[in-house]
């Protein structure tokens, strides 16, 4: 009789659920049947009682009938229902949510425990749950324990009823997180599948991610994280372990070898210095090993980029301005003397620095380079090729080859000062201080009386910060040869590094006075001026600068321009009209990199960053040298990075500008 009734409560329940799920009992026995691994693994059917919403687990039998069953006692477990995941977990390594007193259990009345007539899995006293399960007169479903469930596969725990999985959820991460805790990440993983399998919160996939991480499967890694972040866009731990796996998946890129995989490695790479970015950004740059990974990882992407565009591009010169300020920092020396019968080599060295004074300076490094392959016909003729087509390479960027010609050019002539002169420049810009210092001395041997070489050794201590040794060289080099204006200029530029500002003024206004028509000598007086506040005055000396080189027909020198487009900016805050002008002054020397740096900057000062990107990128085609691309590079990502924030998380957006602003 016990059967019968057992029997028919349940048939009453599966109908009373059928009916509100607008379902049949064929479609639960044809569920029973799909589904048959969740009935091996439970070791009953199911069957739904109506109302509370329990499933009775029935013997996995076809004809429960066959089977006498016998009445047990099972007390229900109390079901604790999971807090919906949070964000930000608490663990170091996977993330601990908490637990609420979960909704009341479903019922059971008290049965009393009856062998079974064969000694089946519900004889006996006392039956654990997994016996319990495997009764034929079944326990409701909520009386087993979440850990009997454990052994349920995750298709199979996908397939609970969703008051069931809520709890079991929050069990399996529990145990998950142990697991991680006592580093065996692989159990850890198996916990987490099914917790996500229960109830796919976002901390289930970044605790995932965790294990994945310590495993090294770094691509499993971005894929949980991207599972957490499309619940959760601004789920810091989980933007900073994909960043952790992207970087590692780019490490070895080293833009060597342009190819689909390096531009996979480059995307990785600035993929992962977005999510450091948005890291940084979001805890407002209050986590400093964000802020390094950004640093970090920026450095990396800059250098592959630098190291590709170099492997690739052409050698190009740099903007005339460029050009002409290097070869107007020595004294301006007299043409060769050619043989009463010159050879091709010789006509050919003589039209090129006939080239260099029409300031043609395409035409004249192409010259020079022809002159060096036709060989002229002295040493003294050949060093002078030498040294001028590695004073181009040197202007160019390849400093390697700048040296070689230049040790040619001294080989061939151990007494041209100016060519232990450039090599000096060039061990400088290879940050060879010491070969510097040893080529000037050399030059000293050569001619102690040469003012060109206290001028240079003096930018040398400048650049160092050593003022005082820099002034002693530009007195020297002015005492040799007072007609030279910059020894003069960089000498009052030093007094005011010192901090002597009356004797910089008072050198400042010398200079005007026997410079008049110079308009170096209004330029750097005018920055000196504008450094101090002064900006209407400052202005001036911009202003007669820019008119004198108005005068010229070619090559005019455009950082006047630029000085009065900033002057107009700090004081006036006018950054219309220092843009028109820094545009005015590329459409004269389209190449100009202090031009585009300054519009770069003012279009990161006016919130536009993607002009911003693209004056940067610009900077970086028109660089000469490696870290000069590093510098506009860097400039480049940071800012798209930056975009990219801004895109993904919009509210932000006007913090961001602001934060831009101030780097303009």
């Amino acid at each position: 009789m016990a059967s019968t009734t057992t029997n028919n409560s349940a048939q009453q329940a599966v109908d009373a659920a059928s009916t509100q799920a607008h379902t049949t009992a064929n479609r639960l026995s044809r569920w029973i049947d799909e589904n048959r691994n969740l009935a091996i693994a439970l070791g009953v059917g199911s069957a739904v009682v109506a109302g509370g919403g329990a499933y009775y687990l029935l013997s996995g039998s076809s004809s429960s009938s066959s089977k006498k069953s016998s009445k047990g006692k099972s007390a229900p477990d109390g079901a604790d229902a999971a807090e919906k995941g949070k964000a930000g977990g608490s663990d170091d390594a996977a993330e601990s949510g908490s637990k609420g007193t979960g909704a009341a259990a479903a019922s059971s009345k008290s049965k009393k425990k009856k062998k079974s007539k064969k000694g089946g899995a519900g004889g006996g006293g006392g039956s654990s749950g997994d016996d319990a399960l495997k009764r034929p007169d079944g326990p409701l479903l909520e009386e087993a324990s979440d850990e009997a469930l454990f052994k349920l596969s995750a298709d199979e725990i996908a397939k609970l009823p969703s008051e069931r999985k809520e709890s079991l959820a929050q069990a399996l991460k529990a145990a998950g997180n142990k697991a991680y805790q006592e580093r065996r990440f692989e159990p850890a993983i198996d916990l987490y599948t099914k917790a996500i399998a229960a109830q796919p919160l976002a901390v289930f996939f970044s605790n995932r991610a965790a294990c994945y991480s310590n495993l090294s499967k770094y691509r499993e890694v971005i894929k949980d994280c991207d599972s957490a972040l499309a619940m959760d866009p601004a789920y810091i731990k989980a933007l900073n372990r994909r960043a952790v796996a992207q970087e590692h998946l780019g490490a070895d890129a080293d833009g060597e070898k342009p190819g689909a995989e390096l531009d996979e490695k480059k995307d990785l790479l600035f993929r992962s210095l977005c999510d450091f970015t948005a890291v940084a950004l979001l805890g407002h740059f209050s986590d400093q090993t964000a802020t390094e990974s950004v640093e970090r990882v920026l450095k990396k992407v800059s250098t592959v980029k630098a190291k590709e565009l170099l492997k690739t591009r052409e050698p190009k010169l740099p903007s005339p301005t460029f050009v002409t300020a290097y070869l107007e920092a020595f004294r301006k020396k007299p043409h060769p003397t050619l043989p009463d019968s010159p050879s091709q080599g010789d006509q050919t060295l003589l039209l090129a620095f006939q080239a260099l004074d029409a300031r043609n300076y395409p035409h004249a490094c192409s010259l020079f380079n022809e002159a060096v392959d036709q060989s002229p016909s002295t040493d003294e003729l050949k060093a002078l090729a030498y040294n001028m087509r590695g004073t181009f390479r040197f202007l160019i960027g390849t400093a390697p080859g700048a040296l070689e010609d230049l040790n040619q050019a001294t080989e061939l002539q151990p007494s041209h000062v100016q060519s232990w002169v450039k090599k000096a420049s060039v061990h400088m810009e290879l940050g060879e201080n010491e070969a510097a210092f040893s080529d000037f001395d050399k030059a000293i041997a050569a001619n102690p009386d040469d003012p060109d070489i206290y001028y240079h050794r003096g930018q040398v201590y400048f650049i160092l910060g050593q003022f005082k040794e820099a002034m002693a060289d530009y007195e020297k080099s002015t005492k040799l040869d007072d007609t030279f204006i910059f020894s003069q200029v960089q000498h009052a530029v030093a007094q005011y590094k010192l901090e002597n500002v009356g004797g910089s003024l008072a050198s400042f206004r010398r200079i005007l006075r026997n410079f008049e028509g110079s308009s170096e000598a209004y330029n750097y007086y005018g920055e000196l001026l504008l450094d101090q506040g002064k900006h209407e005055e400052a202005m001036e000396k911009f202003d007669k600068a820019i008119e004198i080189e108005s005068q010229r027909d070619s090559s005019r020198n455009v950082l006047p321009m630029i000085n009065k487009a900033l002057a107009l900016f700090q004081w006036k805050q006018d950054i219309a009209s220092a843009e028109r002008l820094c545009r005015e002054a590329l459409k004269i020397d389209e190449d100009c990199d202090a031009a585009v740096g300054t519009l770069a900057q003012f279009s990161l000062q006016s919130g536009k960053l993607q002009e911003a990107i693209d004056f940067f990128e610009r900077s970086a085609n028109i660089a000469r040298t490696e870290g000069e691309l590093l510098n506009a590079f860097s400039y480049a990502s940071a800012s798209r990075a930056q975009l990219n924030f801004i895109e993904k998380f919009p509210a932000q957006g006007a913090q961001l500008s602001a934060m831009a602003g101030a780097m303009g």
